[in-house]
């Protein structure tokens, strides 16, 4: 199965074929992107350098997206809109709200966490889990501290 990097640069070639502008924009900025995270980690691109910067891009556009429309800029929150639907492509399907609670409990059990202080250490310990390449982290800091006191 090829990784996430390579089925981007072959999506990057048939983009450039089918003369698809907006497409192919947006994946040879992802591609810049992860070269450039790949470089300033000074390691080689993988699937998990490669996620983690496609997140960080999708999560970019979507935070441009209430700044424009705070703006009143319609055209550019729907230019945004369309690169968010081509990169999400390359996301994995995000873990089920059921199992992320059952690893939130997990992991506050496992590390005896009490408080929000605490949240840290539940954090770092859903990290280290198989799973966590599918797990938005964003959404599990806020079911953490919805958990803890």
């Amino acid at each position: 199965m090829p990784s996430i990097y390579e089925t981007l640069r072959s999506d990057i070639i048939i983009a450039m074929k089918a003369r698809n502008a907006a497409t192919l924009t947006s994946l040879r900025t992802l591609d810049a992107a992860i070269k450039r995270a790949a470089m300033d980690a000074n390691k080689d691109i993988d699937d998990p350098l490669a996620l983690s910067t496609l997140r960080k891009a999708v999560k970019n556009l979507a935070d441009a997206n209430t700044d424009f429309a705070r703006g009143g800029r319609p055209d550019l929150v729907t230019a945004n809109e369309i690169e968010i639907r081509v990169l999400e492509k390359y996301l994995p399907q995000a873990l089920p709200i059921e199992k992320i609670d059952a690893l939130i409990a997990a992991a506050v059990l496992e590390t005896g966490a009490l408080t929000k202080k605490d949240m840290g250490k539940v954090i770092a310990a859903l990290k280290k889990l198989p799973e966590a390449a599918l797990i938005d982290f964003g959404i599990v800091s806020k079911a953490v501290q919805a958990k803890l006191p």
